[in-house]
């Protein structure tokens, strides 16, 4: 619907395109007298259909903003004297219509016809695509909610059209109210410096106190830039109460406090990180403390060097872009063993489970599990819904053995043989979105978890037991290192101890990444029981096709200063290729990271992997995944391979902007 005057005016531009023709014509004729009389008149008849033109136009709109779209006198007196402003915008954004007090607002004329997103590209996402209502937009310094109501007029194209009606209403002294409460809100921040202790075995003696008073003088200063209250309660721990205007200007900085501490330099070899929770945004004060002791674990959990902000259930993270640095103790792992000893002992059938798609390090740790479970005399399962390239191998090993009939089941026999007192481990995943059956997952009420990637937004938060430690090499190093601590005399067969040490293997690309003291312990241990090396390069064998399609992934990849970016074509059929491909590109010289996307089905799964120059886990934790700094995937529901690419490439470029501006 289009009630421009434009539309129902005649258009004269033909006939004074014919006259001026004929008076061409008359001259080429050499009737010069009558031409230029006829010209004369040509000139005036111009000037007086512009003249008219704008009168029937002013006449026009006039008769539109006194509205006359048939509707009955008394819904017309509705609108035309309504208190508030308002326009009525069509399916494709023109403004049809609006009143008097809608040209105060936008400080505008001449809007008829108009597309609303030349106001406002808000209000037409908003208006057009969400069809919701709007609050606190911002129109020439003023605040407004909008309220939108569409109504459906005469059908045209065997359709009904529908046109938008839209509501201002100024909240502009309400907002300003709000905001200034906002601002004078509490915050709180809890502060803990990672790896004190760690730091401070590796300085002399002398400079100890030199860096501890560093560090405390450090934090101190910050607090006072941002007038918070300050306050040490342990070596390493800090807390800070503030105003919210200040944490606007921090989320800005990117917490530049971060930058501060880690540029400390008073003989230590090792730098110093800080793990940073906030909590904003409570309906109290122990809300927020609540909140900020959450965040500080997210945190912590995530391999410090880091801040997350937590208001209500929103999370928001920044930083985290440094190598974990490595600071578990055997005593953790002594009391996990134990733990996880007591929790199977009193449960009835264990079963485990790992994350969607399932590679040789989910796997292998299961295993390991289920050999722990047996040692107990406890009934336990492997859940495994799909086979791929990546484990197909090994449990071609496992089923040849004929030692392990029955071990591993479906989601189904899980559900129809589980009680109120089976227990479920899920390995090497801490996200809930990305478990291999949903299902299974909701209907347990005892959970542990075990895995070595960073937690993301949606961990898992009902377990009885967590060891979700980012800075170990793999799933399989956490679960060799517990199953030591758990058995006086700790035997594992050689086919599962070959399953561990190939998940150490391929999660640290043959020992070259992440690779700990502790990871060559574990491997150590694994090799005194039996695992054969030749045997553990054989589970990493692929067969010619699966050569031929990573090759060809690699060269049609686009690289860009030192990303590769690359996709799988429709004979790709198998996830694993794609992540097998993404290692093989770090292989390029100046290659620095590398993205490998996979269609299935409506879906695009993307593969990350670095060197360790480029986070790819921030990358794409913002793009709903998550992982490691070295390693990490992710999943982009319902999306075209070249919205993926396109969504990609600006998460990179973001990243490396803010890479650049610290």
């Amino acid at each position: 619907m289009d009630y421009k005057y434009k539309t129902f005016a005649p258009n004269s531009k033909v006939y004074m395109f014919i006259i001026a023709v004929l008076i061409v014509i008359i001259l080429y004729f050499g009737h010069i007298f009558t031409g230029f009389f006829v010209l004369s008149l040509y000139a005036f008849l111009i000037i007086y259909n512009v003249l008219n033109e704008r009168k029937k136009e002013k006449d026009w709109k006039k008769f539109i903003e006194e509205f006359s779209l048939n509707l009955d006198s008394a819904t017309q007196n509705t609108l035309v004297n309504n208190p508030f402003p308002l326009s009525i915008i069509s399916e494709d954004g023109s403004i049809l219509w609006y009143n008097k007090k809608f040209l105060k607002i936008i400080e505008r004329e001449n809007i008829l016809g108009t597309n609303i997103e030349n106001i406002s590209n808000k209000l037409k996402t908003e208006i057009l695509i969400k069809k919701d209502s709007l609050k606190h937009i911002n129109i020439n310094n003023k605040y407004y909610d909008i309220y939108i109501n569409n109504v459906k007029t005469a059908e045209k194209d065997n359709r009904k059209e529908v046109v938008y009606i839209v509501y201002y209403y100024d909240i502009t002294e309400n907002y300003n109210l709000i905001k200034s409460l906002n601002e004078d809100k509490e915050v709180v921040m809890l502060i803990e410096v990672d790896n004190f202790d760690e730091v401070l075995k590796n300085v002399d003696e002398d400079k100890q106190p030199l860096l501890k008073a560093r560090v405390e003088t450090t934090i101190n200063s910050y607090g006072s830039t941002i007038k918070a209250f300050c306050k040490k309660y342990e070596n390493n721990k800090y807390i800070l109460s503030f105003q919210n205007k200040y944490l606007k200007e921090e989320i800005e900085k990117k917490f530049d406090i971060l930058d501060q501490i880690r540029e400390i330099n008073i003989g230590n070899t090792i730098g110093i990180t800080l793990s940073v929770g906030v909590g904003v945004y409570g309906n109290s004060s122990q809300d927020n403390y609540d909140y900020a002791t959450q965040a500080l674990e997210l945190s912590l959990g995530r391999g410090g060097d880091q801040a997350v902000v937590k208001s209500g259930s929103k999370l928001d993270f920044y930083g985290g872009k440094t190598k974990e640095v490595q600071k578990r103790t055997k005593v953790r792992a002594r009391v996990i063993a134990h733990a996880l000893l007591n929790i199977m002992n009193e449960s009835s059938h264990v079963f485990i489970m790992g994350h969607t798609n399932s590679d040789i390090d989910c796997f292998g740790a299961a295993f390991g599990l289920w050999r722990a479970s047996k040692l107990l005399s406890k009934k336990c399962n492997i859940i495994l819904e799909n086979e791929n390239s990546s484990v197909k191998p090994l449990l071609n090993k496992i089923r040849d053995s004929g030692e392990y009939e029955g071990m591993i089941q479906d989601s189904n026999y899980c559900l129809n043989n589980m009680d109120e007192n089976s227990l479920l481990i899920l390995v090497d995943v801490n996200n809930i979105n990305y478990v291999q059956s949903r299902e299974v997952f909701q209907r347990f009420n005892k959970i542990v978890v075990i895995d070595h990637h960073r937690r993301s937004k949606d961990f898992v938060k009902s377990a009885l037991l967590s060891y979700v430690e980012v800075y170990a090499s793999s799933t399989c190093e956490l679960v060799t290192e517990v199953f030591q601590y758990m058995f006086e005399n700790p035997k594992l067969m050689p086919l599962e101890a070959e399953a561990l040490f190939a998940g150490i293997s391929v999660d640290t690309k043959n020992f070259t990444f992440k690779t700990g003291v502790r990871t060559f312990e574990a491997a150590g241990f694994l090799r005194k029981s039996g695992a054969d090396t030749v045997e553990v390069k054989k589970l990493f064998s692929y067969d010619f096709d699966s050569y031929v399609q990573r090759i060809e992934i690699i060269k049609n990849a686009e690289i860009v200063n030192g990303i590769a970016i690359a996709k799988c074509d429709e004979k790709t059929k198998d996830q694993v290729i794609a992540a097998q491909a993404s290692d093989e590109l770090l292989n390029i010289n100046g290659v620095l990271a590398s993205f490998v996307l996979f269609k299935q089905d409506n879906d695009i799964l993307i593969s990350g992997r670095s060197l360790g120059e480029v986070n790819v886990q921030i990358i794409l934790e913002r793009l709903g995944g998550g992982g490691h700094l070295t390693m990490a995937g992710t999943k982009l529901a319902n999306m075209s391979m070249k919205k993926a690419i396109e969504k990609l490439k600006i998460e990179i470029n973001e990243y490396k902007q803010e890479s650049e501006d610290k």
